[in-house]
């Protein structure tokens, strides 16, 4: 049996970011760093010119996303702001790898 305390705590967060996002790769660039970063989910370029996604994985990967997310983003990118909602702690993750939507 695992010890309670070496258990990392899985989290889940939708996301949403805005700024000159699309076009520029975004969604290639994230799903590479999250697969370095074993977060899974889904990303996808919104009809009215933003990314929005759901993530999932430790706390320290999804920490590590959110920055990505709001500061750094793909080379040639100019993040105004990212938005979170629906974060929530789970038992296991609901996706296998993460995958850019169409």
């Amino acid at each position: 049996m695992i010890p309670e305390n070496s258990r990392e705590t899985i989290i889940s967060v939708e996301f949403e970011v805005f700024g000159k996002v699309q076009g520029v790769y975004f969604t290639k660039y994230c799903r590479d760093r999250c697969v370095e970063l074993s977060v899974v989910g889904w990303i996808k370029n919104s009809k009215k010119g933003t990314i929005v996604g759901k993530m999932q994985g430790t706390k320290s990967g999804v920490d590590k996303m959110i920055t990505w997310l709001a500061k750094e983003g793909s080379p040639g990118c100019r993040i105004e702001k990212c938005e979170l909602s629906n974060f929530e702690y789970l038992v296991k993750k609901e996706f296998k790898d993460f995958s850019i939507r169409f």
